[in-house]
């Protein structure tokens, strides 16, 4: 079908053109004729010859100037025919197609007038064609405006039919239309937006591409009293298999910030489909609320309400030292101490809570406590030539930290949390008048030591060299000396 239409203006083409060339042949002998006629006749009337000539002239603009536009409008329909193969859309196109044909068609006069009457200057015609031109600019200021702004959009692409498009506060929606004059969008609330170019080239906007795997976040908040591993753990289940919510990428939730009653959170999702993002949205939030209900986790009030009552009465120390002593007395290296041992030992004693993640001992750092797991675990690490190697894992009831702290050698491992995790950190200060008192809980640490140490020895690959003399010297002096104790049986200290 295209192959017959573009045979069929090529040979409309090739006869038009025949047809003017015959015509200004034709011309050019009459001309030839009428000038042999002149010279026969010299009483010819000079107006007559003038009019003769003047029309002769005329017509040969007028069937050159026809034969120009029929082969300008012929190479315009070649040039559009391949761009519509390569394009849908065409109606920039058009509208170029038809500005660069009158810049050639007057191009085109300008020098066929010119070779017929090379003596009338131009300049005039020129300056009146400049005035009429700035009058038309000034006319259609604003559709050229659309034009060349429309021009610089479809060459420079930022957007496509079906993308998501948000324009400031002039409103957002789906791309339904991109012509030369405006862009068309259909906004969430089913409207038509109508933006023309002009204006559309002046503003900021946002796009989500068609296809993309594009991201939303949706805020909400906690009172502080929520731990914050809790939260993100709840609120990731809470999304797993919510319609529309992509299983490509992991969610991400994460603090935003301490508000002044709240703990601000945001979660950061990747959708199917960006078009239906405001449902989504609602989705996300209400899972999040029936998840909050089922795990007792509160929302914090966005408004700050002042109490006036007396003051709840805390846990006493007491009772705190009674949880710490029974806690202490399940760590098999305590079993040794008396039931007042162990409260001395825990009135001394100090809770801390620890993130995933977080560093409890850092190996190589000086050693002036030692823990004890309440809740949690964690992964004791040593270097390695790719990275921290995990040798060991300890849980509940486990403790760490003893060696340097007893013997004054550098952390020989590192110690991190594998999930959120409590301990009692317990300092040289508290556990010296304990060991002046009790050889049992020398020998029995000694022996723990020694355990931990040849596991140590058998998966590093090198020790620290300031732990040699300790070594030399055998475990119990070296915590004797360190601790200043007095060494039982010979009075040496």
């Amino acid at each position: 079908m295209a192959s017959t239409e573009l045979l069929k203006r090529t040979l409309s083409l090739i006869i038009f053109v025949a047809l003017m060339l015959a015509i200004l042949i034709g011309l050019h002998i009459f001309n030839d004729w009428f000038t042999d006629y002149l010279s026969a006749n010299p009483d010819f009337s000079p107006l007559r010859v003038n009019a003769v000539e003047m029309g002769i002239k005329v017509t040969r603009i007028i069937f050159r100037m026809l034969m120009v536009i029929a082969i300008i409008r012929y190479i315009a329909f070649i040039l559009m025919r391949t761009a519509a193969r390569h394009s849908a859309k065409n109606e920039i196109a058009t509208l170029l197609k038809t500005v660069f044909s009158i810049i050639a068609y007057i191009l085109a006069f300008a020098l066929i007038f010119q070779s017929q009457f090379p003596n009338v200057p131009l300049d005039s015609l020129f300056t009146g064609s400049t005035i009429l031109g700035i009058v038309v600019g000034l006319a259609l200021q604003d559709t050229l405006g659309n034009l060349f702004s429309g021009i610089a959009t479809q060459a420079d692409r930022p957007f496509q039919v079906g993308d998501v498009i948000s324009i400031g506060s002039r409103g957002s929606g789906v791309i339904e239309s991109v012509s030369w004059r405006a862009v068309k969008i259909r906004t969430f609330q089913n409207k038509l937006l109508v933006i023309s170019n002009s204006v559309l080239g002046k503003e900021s906007f946002e796009v989500a591409p068609r296809g993309n795997l594009n991201a939303r976040a949706v805020y909400f908040n906690t009172v502080f009293s929520v731990s914050p591993s809790r939260t993100s753990h709840v609120v990731r289940d809470a999304l797993r298999g919510a319609e529309n919510v992509s299983t490509k990428m992991r969610p991400v939730v994460r603090i935003r910030n301490f508000g002044d009653s709240s703990l601000d959170w945001e979660v950061k999702y990747w959708l199917d489909d960006y078009n239906r993002h405001n449902d989504t949205d609602a989705l996300v939030r209400e899972r999040i609320w029936y998840a909050f209900q089922r795990e007792k986790i509160d929302f914090a009030s966005p408004t700050q309400i002042i109490k006036m009552h007396e003051k709840l009465p805390e846990v006493s120390v007491e009772e705190k030292i009674n949880v710490r002593s029974d806690r202490l007395q399940r760590v098999p290296i305590f079993t040794p101490l008396s039931d007042d041992e162990l409260e001395k030992l825990a009135g001394a004693s100090r809770s801390r809570i620890y993130s995933k993640g977080e560093t409890i001992v850092q190996v190589g750092a000086e050693g002036n406590s030692m823990f004890v797991i309440v809740r949690g675990s964690v992964n004791v690490q040593i270097p390695g030539k790719n990275g921290p190697k995990t040798i060991n894992r300890l849980g509940e009831n486990d403790f760490f930290g003893e060696m340097s702290l007893l013997t004054g050698q550098p952390r020989t491992a590192s110690v991190v949390a594998d999930i959120e995790t409590e301990v009692l950190s317990i300092g040289k200060k508290a556990l010296k008048p304990i060991l002046e008192n009790n050889e049992m809980l020398v020998t029995a640490i000694c022996e723990r030591i020694e355990e931990r140490r040849q596991v140590l020895d058998s998966e590093a690959a090198h020790q620290s060299e300031d732990t040699s003399d300790s070594q030399d010297l055998g475990v119990v002096e070296s915590i004797r000396r360190f601790f200043g104790l007095r060494s039982r049986g010979n009075g040496s200290s």
